[in-house]
Formats: C-alpha cells, structure tokens, sequence
C-alpha cells in the first residue's frame, strides 16, 4: 500500500545528553515523530497515511472514528480527512460540551469535521458507537469508512512497522532499548512486527498509559500479527511483547512522576510532553533501561499538553489533574 504522503519522513533521531544526565541513563536517542509535520498530528501522521490511502483506495467520501474528548487521534484525522477531501464524522464518549472544552476539539471542529456524542463517558461505548453511526451513513448513500479509536487497526499500524525499517537506517547498527507510550495500542503494534520481521534486533517496551498492561499486552499481540499477515512477514508471539504499567493515578490524569519527567525534558532538551501520555512514558524509561543506552519516542500530542499549561495556571491546588487522551 502506497502511504497517502500526510507525513513528512523521515523524523529526526537526536542525543539528549542532558536528559539522559537528569534520568540516569547510559544515553538517550529521542526519535522525534512530534515533528512529522502535520496539523501538530505526532504519530497519527504515520497511522492516517496509512488508513487515508485505504480509504482512497475504497472508494470512501466520508471518515468515521471516535474516541474521548482530548484524543489526539481525533483531531489529527479530523485535519487528514480534509487534507484528503473527505467529510469526518467524529464519535466522542459523554455528552455534548461547547467547543472551548478542549483545544482537540476546536481544532477537529475547526478542520470541519462533524461531531456526535455517545451521552455516555465510557470510552468502550465510542467502538460500537463507530459502526453504527458507519451504518448510518451507509444507509443513506455515502460510502464511510469506518477507524476505531486510535487509529489502532491492522492497516493504521502498518505505519509503524515500516517505521522500523526508517529507525534501524538511523541508528546504524546501535540497539537501545526503546520505550514509547501505549494507549490504544497501533503504534506498539507496529514497532513489535516490525522488530520481529527485521530480525528482533531491538527491545521495545510500551509503557501503558490507559489500560492494565496484561490488557495492552494481548490486545498488541493480535493486532501486531494482524500486521504481520497483512506484509506476509513472519507473525510475532507473546514473548515479542512487552508492556508495563505506567498509567500512575489512572487514565487521563497527570502523575507527580510525569509531572517531574516532563519538566526535566523541557528544561534539559526543550521537549515538550503531554502529561498523561508521552510524559508517564518518559517516567517509566530510566527503570526499563536500567542502565543500558535508551531511545524514547516521542509520539507527540502537542494540543493536550497545552491544555496541561493552560490548566495549570488556573488551577486553585495542588492536586493531579483530570485530561484526556487518545
């Protein structure tokens, strides 16, 4: 499949002496995917090259995906819809709330996509939400595609896997143990076929920031082998898989750990972190290297941590925050 060519590739791969200093690591690689270099879309720049092609490919006109209020996924294929010239229907999980709630949905909005309401908070009722509203739209003559959350589908994490082959051109034969940020699980996906069909020379750890890592762990594995079926390219096993839990107080909500991790980047690299995704991820990275050199990929989610900022100079305590995620 020929990507739709959202993203600008490949990112850069840049030393980050002065975090690998503060963290305690031998050294840090930091792979850049926060600058693929469209509508501030991170890492769902790779996956929405990957899924707006299929869509092109169908024949599709309209765009239909969910997920929670904050979601960085939304957004992004809300800009990527009209980039392609489709129309984007949006599921998000609660009830309606005005566009100032968060800057992911004014800027979805912004992108002019349509956006419906579940009424119900659970994230889970956004995925049967999806097909129906899918349904609906098909039954009235339009030909949608349908997404889940996060993009996390066997074709949407193809941009991962060949993510893989871009990453191991870099790094020129070094193996640092590499950590990124699991939620929904396509980009981990991914990463895991495509160590697995490059030959396992790397280690890639997903730190989980939404779900039991047991839970991300198995949901990976099938989507990881999905891929794999997809290339023809041998299919990963369970060992393949490693996840660990660094979801802190809970899904959406800032740790003090993360807290810490994203300011020691700002003030180190002048990274910016979102603070309930890429910045626990970053928390987790010193203990799962211990000590050996390490690479974190940065997926991204600008939008969510400028929320974070505007939050915290409002914010009457002290106490973690409440945001959202993909």
């Amino acid at each position: 499949m020929t990507p739709a060519g959202l993203a600008l590739l490949p990112t850069p791969l840049v030393a980050a002496p002065r975090l690998a200093a503060a963290l305690g690591t031998a050294s840090l690689l930091v792979k850049r995917d926060d600058l693929t270099g469209f509508a501030v879309a991170g890492n769902k720049a790779r996956q929405l090259d990957a899924l707006l092609a299929d869509a092109r490919a169908r024949g599709a006109d309209v765009l239909v995906t969910g997920g929670t209020l904050g979601s960085n996924f939304v957004q992004a294929a809300a800009a990527g819809a009209a980039w392609a010239g489709l129309r984007c229907v949006l599921v998000l999980a609660g009830p309606p709330v005005p566009r100032s709630a968060h800057p992911n949905l004014a800027a979805a909005l912004t992108w002019g996509a349509e956006v419906r309401f579940t009424g119900d908070p659970d994230r889970t009722a956004v995925d049967g939400a999806i097909d129906a509203v899918a349904a609906e739209l098909a039954a009235a003559g339009a030909r949608p595609y349908a997404c889940p959350r996060g993009g996390a589908s066997a074709v949407g994490a193809t941009g991962y896997r060949t993510a893989v082959d871009e990453l191991l051109g870099q790094l020129d034969g070094a193996d640092p143990v590499v950590v990124v940020a699991t939620g929904a699980g396509g980009t981990l996906a991914g990463l895991v076929a495509g160590v697995v069909a490059t030959g396992r020379r790397l280690r890639v750890v997903g730190a989980s920031v939404s779900r039991p890592a047991d839970e991300v762990a198995a949901r990976v594995l099938d989507l990881a082998c999905q891929v794999a079926d997809l290339r023809a390219e041998p299919r990963p096993v369970a060992q393949d898989v490693e996840v660990v839990d660094a979801r802190g107080p809970g899904h959406g909500t800032a740790s003090p750990e993360g807290d810490l991790a994203a300011a020691t980047a700002l003030r180190t690299e002048g990274l910016v972190l979102d603070p309930v995704y890429t910045a626990k991820a970053l928390a987790a990275l010193p203990a799962v290297a211990a000590g050996r050199p390490a690479l974190f990929w940065h997926t991204g989610g600008l939008l969510d941590a400028v929320a974070a900022m505007l939050a915290e100079t409002t914010r009457p305590t002290t106490a973690p925050t409440s945001r959202t995620t993909p």
